[in-house]
């Protein structure tokens, strides 16, 4: 029974890190998809992603066995990182607004926007009838 003892915690120690960055990193991009999209946002739906993603956040942690000692240390290092992310992207937008005019900025905005949904449309909508055709 000890040995199955040892393997367990062995495994929880192996898959513990995994999940905790796995849960951290849907966080992140969930903030980082939420900067980049609507910005009239009401607070009020803020304020239930943020409590949604801090429920998924506290699931993990237990899930992993996470202490909370170390839970209030990873809080926080992620708000830490958050508010790093967020300065170094409102340093980024000064600089970008120092290079280039408003039309040239708007213009960059469409043209990106455009590209990613092209790319979007690639990714999920993989037509293979050339290839069928070639085939025949």
């Amino acid at each position: 029974m000890n040995i199955s003892g040892t393997q367990k915690m062995s495994i929880r120690q192996l898959f513990a890190p995994a999940l905790l960055a796995a849960a951290l990193a849907s966080i992140t991009l969930t903030a980082q998809a939420d900067s980049h999209g609507d910005h009239e946002a009401s607070g009020a739906d803020r304020q239930r992603m943020e409590e949604r993603m801090e429920e998924r956040r506290q699931e993990v942690y237990q899930r992993a066995e996470i202490s909370a000692d170390k839970q209030a240390e990873l809080n926080e290092a992620h708000a830490e990182h958050r508010e790093a992310i967020h300065a170094l992207r409102e340093e980024h937008k000064e600089r970008v607004a120092g290079i280039l005019t408003e039309e040239e900025q708007e213009a960059l905005h469409n043209a990106m926007r455009e590209a990613h949904e092209e790319h979007r449309g690639k990714r999920g909508h993989h037509d293979n009838s050339d290839e069928r055709a070639d085939s025949e």
